[in-house]
């Protein structure tokens, strides 16, 4: 399945259906007077959250929903059937924007959540709805009113604890492989990775989602290599993991290039909990080692891990540094929903 994490999309919920105009008919009843019955409400258009989603790539062959009309109203009173509603399903992490791509209109990020996009125009009110004292045969009904019409834009982050970032070649997709079931696309030369890839991590008692991000270059914040575009996939994690090349001559310089980006894209990623490793260690020998790794810890101003995809070395240490940050942050999230509960609660 390809991967997209953006669509533009146009929805139109349903007009609303006519008042009927229509009067009573029958034998041995001289005055029946009116019976038109009101329009049906039109039909809404929603979005809703699914589990089993990773991508908005049904919305590259598809951009235009819209939904039902609602029925005009009939004789007898009866009112008009209300138009079917139009549900789009999205992933969790999707964002709804209005066309200036600014404006949130929902944020969903767990399954089963809805927002609704577009409203249905209600029915239009049918003659008997007019009936008086004074006005025994009204004549006059209401049209449906029009449903809402508009451009949105879905933008997908995904939902991961933990984040891959680095420079291109850094050994961010040989270690999701190595850690995960994934197959992320491995070659010797950079951008190889073109999307970010997410795999499923279990580190002792601790399960996690760990998501591989194309690499970044300087100037990426401008528009340079895939630019920033993806960072946005990042913005939900707990904690990110920042690989540095250890064949890399200046590995504080590489380290000072991805944090440079990270702080002019904003959006909180340099505030993130960071662990630092430097990859590809089995590439060096102990002197060049020791120190690249003195240093990397100059630059990050922490102790890195030493660590080789290939060879196994460092893995675990680096997954148990990333479960205990993502667990501590779960432990959190959890007291301060506990406490939000207890605030809201009276005896």
């Amino acid at each position: 399945m390809k991967f997209l994490d953006q669509a533009r999309i146009y929805v139109k919920a349903g007009d609303g259906g006519t008042g009927g105009l229509s009067f009573r008919r029958e034998k041995f009843i001289e005055f029946g007077g009116p019976d038109g019955g009101d329009g049906g409400k039109g039909g809404d258009v929603w979005a809703e959250c699914v589990a089993n989603l990773n991508t908005l790539i049904d919305y590259r062959y598809q951009q235009h929903f819209k939904a039902k009309n609602g029925q005009g109203g009939m004789g007898k009173n009866r009112s008009g059937a209300s138009g079917q509603d139009v549900t789009l399903k999205v992933p969790p992490g999707t964002q709804i924007l209005a066309e200036d791509q600014e404006t949130l209109i929902a944020d969903l990020t767990r399954p089963g959540e809805r927002a609704l996009i577009a409203r249905g125009g209600n029915g239009g009110f049918g003659n008997a709805h007019f009936k008086s004292a004074t006005n025994q045969a009204p004549r006059r009904t209401n049209p449906g009113l029009p449903g809402e019409e508009l451009t949105v834009w879905l933008r997908l982050k995904l939902i991961a604890d933990a984040g891959i970032i680095g420079l291109p070649n850094a050994g961010k997709s040989t270690f999701l492989a190595a850690v995960s079931g994934a197959r992320p696309k491995i070659a010797a030369y950079p951008f190889t990775t073109l999307h970010p890839n997410l795999g499923m991590v279990r580190s002792g008692e601790v399960d996690f989602v760990l998501a591989d991000i194309p690499g970044l270059i300087a100037g990426a914040h401008e528009g340079a290599g895939l630019g920033t575009r993806f960072l946005g996939h990042v913005e939900r994690c707990r904690v990110l993991l920042h690989l540095v090349d250890g064949t890399e001559e200046d590995v504080a310089g590489a380290y000072r290039t991805v944090r440079r980006e990270l702080k002019a894209y904003a959006a909180g990623l340099e505030t993130k909990r960071e662990v630092v490793a430097l990859s590809k260690c089995d590439a060096l020998d102990p002197g060049t080692l020791a120190e690249r790794q003195e240093a990397l810890k100059r630059a990050a101003r922490k102790k890195p891990f030493l660590l080789s995809a290939v060879s196994g070395h460092g893995v675990q240490e680096v997954l148990y540094a990333l479960a205990r940050v993502i667990e501590a942050s779960r432990r959190e999230e959890r007291s301060a929903a506990e406490a939000g509960e207890t605030r809201g609660w009276q005896p």
